[in-house]
């Protein structure tokens, strides 16, 4: 579609914006050299419409009812089967409804999204499909994907399966609920500030975080470049491994991913011996006022025991900065959301890579015409966010930024002396669905009062596996393993031993059969 060029009382309001007064004998002509630079618009888009890509697909979709879909985790159904061989043949996949299926329709959980339908796949979906999997839904995700709790997306909530008065966390809250009930075998999960864990920590689920560049997020929807990551959500560790597997490696597009990315053999490490590893208990990760509940910590202390038995040194580690990462990450994560998601209309600019016009055209037009209709944990960041810009002008955005490489250096530091961190996955067991009449401050704390121990290494990009450390008032508690940048392996091989010599996970079903 043909670029308009502004017309003459257009330029000057233009000009206006940026505090500039032109001379009215010279508007005419700014209006002619704005118009002659605006040509090149409408070569690019020819031009652009001549590129080799994905042919267009036929994959029908439902929009399940109340009764197929009880803990409102689906947003729509379809059925996508994948090669008739491989890694992941037979396997059943929920996509988490920030990552692009072509042809079904994709939401982010959110008003500003609704109605887009994706030409392409995501690199991750792509993959799925060529390791034979079978591709049976888009999972609910909050709005934006930016919540912890799962009462934000604008399809309703989502109802844990362990008790569905109670969150399932997010913002991969479908894709958890999904995978704990059993509607399908694996998950794909996006996590910025612990969105693949949290909700795999209240589901008692597996939750991995890779690496940030580790799997490609080329075809998902970012709020931030440097925090986004996609990652594999299971009831196995073993499950997990196989699927990053799958999903790990460069795909050409993504400026997020180191040119000598190396990745594999993460199934394949999962039976090597654990005995002589190192594993420090993370002191700063526990007894968070007003947020860690007892039972949590104890739960997580006495897991982390339990890797003793494997033949594993347990020992104590302070890390101050494990805390101040939390404002280093909330910086990050306010500005650049605001900056690349909200303004820059998902995509953001100045990153070399695949970007996806037809999705930022759609974003770019809803955002302005249902703004109103955010959830208030993206609105507040809007608020924030817009004001730091306009006020200081993202100057803390730079400072967070040049924090975050200290923050590596510190968890990387302690990395030289462990081998892995332990700490909480989340400081609480799963709180229950606020409703929507509820106090503003409520429905916002219930969606980031949790992030405090998974945000800061979506700053750091260290590897992160949770896992169900057990039950705490009969619901699930969540562990998590952080290793050191790349080295995911080491995660998910100490979690496969800890789960083999726990006997498996409990399941929801587990609490329902258990006497009163």
């Amino acid at each position: 579609m043909p670029v308009r060029p502004p017309d003459e009382n257009e330029v000057a309001a233009l000009a206006a914006g940026y505090g500039i007064e032109l001379p009215p004998g010279e508007v005419a002509t700014w209006t002619t050299l704005v118009a002659g630079a605006l040509s090149s618009y409408d070569a690019v888009e020819e031009l652009h419409a001549t590129l080799e890509r994905q042919a267009p697909v036929d994959r029908p979709s439902n929009r399940p009812g109340d009764a197929d879909n009880p803990l409102g985790a689906w947003y729509v159904t379809t059925d996508i089967p994948g090669a008739g061989s491989g890694p992941l043949a037979g396997r059943t996949v929920a996509v988490k409804d920030n990552v692009a299926v072509a042809g079904v329709p994709m939401m982010n959980g959110s008003h500003t999204v609704e109605g887009f339908v994706p030409s392409e796949d995501a690199t991750v979906v792509t993959r799925l499909l060529e390791a034979g999997a079978r591709i049976t839904g888009k999972a609910v995700c909050e709005d934006l994907c930016f919540s912890g709790g799962s009462h934000t997306s604008v399809t309703g909530p989502v109802r844990n399966p362990w008790d569905p008065t109670r969150t399932t966390g997010g913002s991969s809250s479908g894709s958890a609920a999904l995978v704990a009930s059993g509607a399908v075998d694996l998950a794909i999960g996006g996590d910025q500030g612990g969105s693949i864990r949290m909700p795999a920590a209240f589901c008692g689920i597996v939750g991995h975080k890779p690496t940030h560049g580790l799997v490609p997020y080329t075809g998902a929807f970012p709020i931030e470049l440097t925090l986004d990551h996609l990652g594999p959500m299971t009831r196995t560790v073993a499950d997990a491994a196989t699927m990053l597997d799958v999903l790990a490696g460069r795909d050409g597009h993504d400026p997020r991913q180191p040119a000598d990315l190396q990745a594999g053999g993460y199934a394949a490490a999962l039976d090597g011996d654990v005995r002589g590893l190192r594993v420090g208990v993370l002191t700063d990760g526990f007894g968070w006022a007003e947020l860690s509940e007892p039972g949590v910590d104890d739960t997580v202390r006495a897991a982390a025991r339990r890797l003793g038995e494997l033949g594993v040194d347990v020992v104590e580690l302070e890390l101050p900065w494990h805390r101040h990462a939390l404002h280093v990450w909330n910086v990050i994560a306010t500005d650049g959301a605001t900056v690349q998601m909200i303004e820059g209309n998902g995509y953001g600019q100045n990153w070399e890579g695949r970007y996806d016009p037809e999705l930022i055209a759609h974003y770019g037009r809803r955002r302005r015409e249902v703004t109103d209709r955010w959830s208030p944990t993206v609105t507040l960041v809007a608020l924030a966010g817009r004001w730091s810009a306009e006020r200081e002008h993202t100057r803390h955005y730079a400072m967070a930024q040049n924090l975050g490489a200290e923050v590596r250096r510190q968890y990387d530091r302690a990395l030289a002396d462990v081998d892995l961190l332990v700490l909480p996955t989340v400081p609480m067991v799963a709180p229950e669905i606020p409703a929507p009449d509820d106090p503003l401050e409520i429905r916002i704390a219930r969606g980031l009062e949790m992030i405090v121990n998974c945000a800061p290494f979506d700053v750091s990009g260290h590897p992160a596996t949770s896992v169900p450390a057990g039950l705490s008032d009969g619901l699930p508690v969540g562990m998590m393993l952080v290793g050191r940048r790349f080295e995911d392996a080491t995660c998910l091989r100490v979690a496969h031993a800890f789960e083999q010599l726990v006997g498996g996970f409990p399941r929801p079903a587990d609490r329902a059969a258990a006497p009163a």
